[in-house]
């Protein structure tokens, strides 16, 4: 379970916010009241940051589908572009 650290207690004991992130998980930090920060493991912290593949890399990983697209054989409609004046 998160437990919350006023800042001023998480500047003054930061040596247990630390210990607190690694034997109980996330920590987080309020400022008057606001949550504002969150204090996680480092192992926790490369997990997020490991899901955070290039949109090139996300479409590859998609998987092969095979679509057949199809679009009408006749001529494609005439567009009078001057009707607005």
């Amino acid at each position: 379970m998160d437990r919350h650290w006023q800042l001023q207690e998480a500047k003054q004991r930061f040596s247990e916010l630390i210990r607190s992130v690694e034997t109980e998980g996330p920590q987080v930090v309020t400022r008057h009241g606001e949550e504002v920060a969150v204090v996680v493991g480092i192992g926790e912290y490369r997990r997020l940051r490991s899901g955070t593949a290039d949109f090139k890399a996300f479409l590859r990983s998609a998987p092969d589908v095979d679509l057949e697209i199809s679009r009408p054989a006749g001529p494609a409609r005439v567009i009078d572009l001057d009707a607005g004046e």
